[in-house]
């Protein structure tokens, strides 16, 4: 499992399940339930690269990011870790 620390969005945390670079659960931690419900079960058994290309860059009102970007970007992140490309 792997847990990102969001930044600038009403949900604090992303709980990640990742094997073979498929997204196997998403769970956020606050933020709008349903909508985030939604997000999860949409990515479920998605490659992670298309993910990220999909949400990457979306944005919440005035807001310079949003829940799926931030989930784009745990996504990345854990690519960093895993030194995955």
């Amino acid at each position: 499992m792997f847990s990102y620390k969001t930044r600038g969005v009403c949900s604090s945390t992303i709980n990640i399940e990742i094997e073979n670079n498929v997204i196997k659960s998403v769970n956020f931690i606050g933020g709008c339930v349903g909508n985030l419900l939604g997000i999860g079960a949409l990515v479920k058994n998605m490659d992670i690269d298309i993910a990220i290309e999909k949400l990457k860059g979306i944005k919440c009102g005035n807001k310079s990011t949003s829940c799926p970007d931030q989930l784009a970007q745990a996504l990345m992140e854990w690519k960093k870790i895993k030194g995955v490309s």
